[in-house]
Formats: structure tokens, sequence, C-alpha cells
């Protein structure tokens, strides 16, 4: 189910909401109060609902990339232009913990760590996320961290409360069980998309040589 059809019917679960508020409140003649209601709805409902729909699918190559803004496991706030500098990004968002640490995502991301002075040598940084429930999210990411013993200066890992930046993105995996599509996106350094892979199984992963590859390319 794509973000589109999420943002349709979220509007229509919304206008519903409103008439019946406005039939209750002329059944027990409390205008003052429907009207704060809906003009609660008008100031902090739509605007979200705005937003979703502008980046309702994924960001095709070639578009500027939405920027973002989420922390670390340790509560440090990072933005994904920050990240841009000298060199491309590599966004790599993972599936976070859909009831249990991903084996691909584990391997995908020491895969990318053991060459991250490779990427250093391009001056390339790598931004992964690490999407979920808002409950727990970073003592889960923190555990999938455990086995790594420290992660390079240019590898960042961030969480993703309630999948705002994934769904941003338009890789909210609607289904049971399941989170977000894993995905490579590569950013040059004004934070346009030079590539991306969205993988719709959970162990089609983009390597750390294949990301090399496409940085590499004239």
């Amino acid at each position: 189910m794509t973000m589109r059809t999420h943002s349709s019917t979220t509007n229509r679960t919304l206008e519903h909401s409103m008439q019946v508020a406005i039939h209750a409140a002329r059944g027990h003649h409390s205008y003052p109060s429907v009207i704060r209601s809906i003009v609660f709805m008008l100031a902090v409902v739509l605007p979200g609902l705005a937003l979703i729909s502008a980046f309702a699918e994924t960001p095709a190559v070639g578009a500027q990339a939405p920027d973002f803004t989420l922390r670390t496991p340790l509560g440090h706030p990072v933005s994904m232009h920050s990240q841009l500098g000298n060199g491309p990004l590599i966004l790599i968002v993972l599936r976070g913990y859909p009831g249990y640490q991903c084996p691909y995502c584990h391997r995908q991301v020491h895969d990318f760590i053991l060459h991250a002075a490779d990427f250093a040598e391009l001056q390339a940084r790598v931004l992964l996320v690490y999407p979920g429930p808002a409950a727990q999210l970073n003592e889960r990411a923190k555990e999938f961290l455990a086995s790594e013993s420290q992660l390079p200066s240019n590898v960042v890992l961030v969480t993703d409360p309630d999948y705002v930046a994934t769904s941003l993105y338009g890789l909210r995996w609607n289904a049971p069980n399941e989170t977000a599509y894993p995905s490579t996106i590569i950013l040059n350094r004004k934070g346009k998309i030079l590539f991306e892979k969205i993988s719709r199984s959970h162990g089609d992963r983009f390597s750390a040589e294949d990301a090399l590859k496409q940085i590499r390319r004239p």
C-alpha cells in the first residue's frame, strides 16, 4: 500500500470525523466546542497530511532529497543535510526491529563499516536509518549495534521513531510484521539523488562494493 493511498484514506477519515463532530455538537448546542476542535484539526492535522502527500512516493533519481532530522540512539540530533559535505552521502534505510534483529541488516551494516576507509578516501559518508515504533526503539538500536565495537567517524546511525523519515521517502512497508523496504540511496554533496535501490524482499541488499562502484563512476 502506497503512502498516497494511506493519505487519501486518512483524509476521508478526517472529513468523516469532522462531520460527526458537527452533528454531535448540533445535538448538544455546543458550537464553541466543535469550532475549537475544527480549528485544532486544521492547524495541526492538515499540515501533516500535506507533508505526507508531498512525498507520497520515493523521490526519483535526479530529484532533491527531502531533508529530515532524527537522533542517534544516545539522543544526539542529526539532520540529513548536515551529513552532506565534500563527497556523496549513502543513505541506508534498514528494517529496524520487526520482532527481531534482522540478520540481513546486520550483514549489510557490517559490510559498509568494513569499507568505511574506502568511503573516507572518496569523502563519502554513510547515514543508517533504523525505523520502528517509538517505544524502546533506542534500546533496540543499541542492541543492533552491540556487535560492532565502534562506528567509524563517517558512519552514523539514527533512529526513526514511528517511521517519520521512512514515510517521507515512501519506504514504509505497510504489511504485517514489516517495517520499511530495505533501501540504499546515494546523494551528491548538494543533496540530489544519484542512485537508488529499493528492495522488496529482506535479503536483496546493496553492498558496499556496489556503492563504491556507483560513486566512482565518471
